[in-house]
């Protein structure tokens, strides 16, 4: 239950991080930079809201981090079979009846037939 809790929360940090480096400008994306303008006319100025951009990322970064190892630790942790024969192996060992009956053997006097008295088909 753990893990997938930690997995939907690893998925929406990933795609959340891929969102936050696309909106991301370069540094000489702009047309002006090009023809030696060093700053460019915005609202926030030159380097515009690039530094909420970039600790947002940081901090995105730093959680995909620690849920990649939490999701790496649980995964070891798990004593799931690996393989098709160790899971058949481990159905069998838990489908094996357990019987209390004691099985009755047969007694002396009763006559057994011998495997060669059987008459053979013709």
């Amino acid at each position: 239950m753990l893990h997938n809790i930690i997995m939907v929360f690893h998925v929406l940090i990933a795609v959340g991080l891929v969102a936050l480096i696309l909106l991301q400008q370069g540094k000489g994306a702009e047309a002006g930079a090009a023809f030696g303008s060093g700053a460019s006319g915005t609202v926030f100025g030159s380097r515009g809201s690039a530094s909420f951009l970039t600790r947002s990322t940081a901090v995105l970064a730093t959680l995909f981090f620690i849920t990649s190892l939490t999701l790496a630790y649980l995964s070891t942790q798990q004593t799931k079979p690996t393989s098709v024969v160790e899971q058949i192996q481990q159905q069998k060992v838990e489908k094996q009846p357990v019987s209390d009956v004691p099985v009755a053997e047969p007694s002396r006097d009763e006559k057994t037939v011998p495997a060669t008295d059987v008459p053979a088909a013709e």
